[in-house]
């Protein structure tokens, strides 16, 4: 029996991408929440259009532009100091704080764990150095070797060809709806990270095989 492979999902799953509120505070004050949800809504949409239209940019670009729309949206200009330091962040965000614990509890139990982003290889492992996962991590796969965005099926089966897995030993972990629902419709095993109690899962038929409150919960809810 191969070992069982797990695609973790960085933004959103390991690394929580709002933690640039506190550095919006600075800049945009009592709009920060509501800017940096925009700005995450709006970065995952535009990836989304890129990847139909085929027309594939650098996932920092994407963000880039995510934050010149929301600043126009709302209302809020930045100064281009203000667009340098929030881009910045963007490569010094924190990971959620279950991460690394559940990280070392899955490498106990010999499992392959691997980053699987919608990021530029360079500054995911610049952001996963910042976070000091990985050590933790088998390697990164990133979507810029097919020049596409999760959900479209071409990621998901470069992971399996990349990786060597095989589909029936091979876990999504990822707190994405939208990535559940695309690994899921390739056959893949999935389990959705339930960060917001509030969130609804948007898959359609393609549902999670199992739901979780975060990643500490994975060895518990899933049998390896």
């Amino acid at each position: 029996m191969q070992t069982q492979t797990i695609a973790l999902d960085v933004y959103g799953t390991l690394i929580n991408p709002h933690a640039v509120i506190e550095l919006l505070k600075d800049c945009v004050g009592d709009h920060a929440e509501a800017f940096s949800q925009l700005w995450r809504t709006k970065q995952l949409e535009f990836s989304f259009r890129r990847g139909l239209m085929r027309d594939y940019v650098d996932f920092s670009r994407v963000t880039a532009e995510a934050l010149d729309y929301v600043a126009l949206a709302l209302n809020a200009p930045l100064s281009s100091t203000e667009t340098s330091s929030l881009l910045n962040a963007y490569t010094e965000l924190n990971p959620y704080p279950e991460v690394t614990d559940a990280l070392r509890e899955l490498r106990e139990a010999d499992v392959r764990l691997f980053a699987f982003t919608n990021g530029h290889p360079e500054a995911v492992a610049q952001l996963l150095r910042h976070a000091e996962i990985t050590e933790l991590l088998d390697d990164v796969v990133s979507v810029h070797d097919v020049e596409s965005f999760k959900p479209d099926p071409l990621v998901y089966d470069h992971f399996l060809q990349t990786t060597g897995a095989l589909m029936d030993e091979t876990w999504l972990v990822s707190s994405n709806s939208f990535d559940i629902a695309g690994a899921a419709a390739r056959g893949w095993n999935t389990a959705w990270i339930k960060r917001d109690p509030a969130t609804v899962f948007d898959g359609w038929e393609n549902q999670s095989n199992v739901t979780l409150s975060s990643m500490s919960q994975l060895l518990e809810k899933i049998r390896f």
